[in-house]
């Protein structure tokens, strides 16, 4: 099995500002701007509340409940209205795909899912950035893979509740692929447990960045096993031993800028197995 690290959602580069973690500690996934989508914010609902308000106080007006969104992953069933058979999707493109397809990421491979979060508060109605609130990068979804589809134009027909993905907007484009997620998760101590789904709260164990000093949200605090061994290295694009220091009894790492897709193979670091069970379980 692979765990694939897959960076999604709001961040100075798309959307402008991170995601918000609400004052009462609940995630709210800001789903990026997509010009091409047909999905507004007005229609998506985040934590039971309306992403067009969030995206509207947060982004100091820039965009409104008017602008479209790119809602992927889409992994929860009351995001927006849904069509009969509605599954949670993952759709890739481009030299990201390219990267996972040579990867052979497929059936049984899991998608851990991170952004970038900060703190918010409420003054005069409106959310706004709590002032002594650092950005840190967040685990908040995941994903295991059961089935791996081209984007075609028969998909749509054999999968009609499909149609409204934003990777259906991108026809034409290289690599447009969307994964299906598998009912219940196949990891060991997660029996039963659904195949996809979001952390509602920020928990010290979903939090990557380190937090003991002022790194910065690159810098990652990882498990003591997650550190370069037998001449391999536990995420992709993180081929440099400079990247990675031993402290203590953790693992820092000064990831790579701007990456989408960060994976481990558990056939050379087994301990990942049971890490991402322990995370997953974090979910209730």
């Amino acid at each position: 099995m692979k765990i694939i690290l897959s960076r999604k959602g709001f961040d100075s580069a798309s959307g402008g500002c991170p995601s918000p973690i609400l004052p009462d500690g609940r995630l709210a996934v800001l789903p990026i701007p997509d010009s091409r989508s047909s999905i507004r914010y007005a229609e998506i609902s985040l934590s039971g509340l309306a992403a067009g308000t969030l995206v509207t106080d947060l982004t100091g007006n820039r965009l409104s409940d008017t602008d479209t969104a790119h809602l992927d992953p889409d992994l929860t069933p009351h995001s927006i209205a849904r069509e009969p058979g509605w599954r949670p999707i993952f759709g890739q493109h481009g030299a990201a795909q390219g990267h996972l397809r040579n990867n052979r990421i497929g059936p049984g491979d899991l998608f851990l899912f991170y952004g970038l979060f900060r703190e918010t508060e409420k003054a005069g109605g409106r959310y706004c950035w709590k002032k002594s609130a650092a950005a840190r990068h967040i685990l908040w979804g995941w994903l295991q893979v059961d089935e791996v589809h081209s984007v075609t134009p028969d998909l749509a027909q054999k999968y009609g509740w499909m149609s409204y993905h934003p990777h259906f907007c991108r026809s034409g484009e290289t690599n447009n692929v969307l994964y299906l997620a598998s009912r219940f998760l196949a990891l060991p101590g997660c029996d039963g447990m659904k195949g996809s789904g979001v952390f509602t709260r920020v928990e010290p164990a979903l939090v990557l960045s380190c937090t003991r000093q002022q790194k910065g949200a690159s810098t990652w605090e990882l498990p003591a096993w997650c550190h370069p061994r037998r001449g391999t290295y536990p995420l992709s694009y993180h081929a440099r031993m400079d990247r990675w220091q031993r402290r203590g009894s953790t693992t820092l790492l000064n990831t790579v800028r701007r990456g989408q897709e960060f994976i481990l193979d558990t056939g050379d670091y087994p301990e990942a197995i049971s890490w991402a069970a322990s995370l997953l379980r974090v979910s209730g």
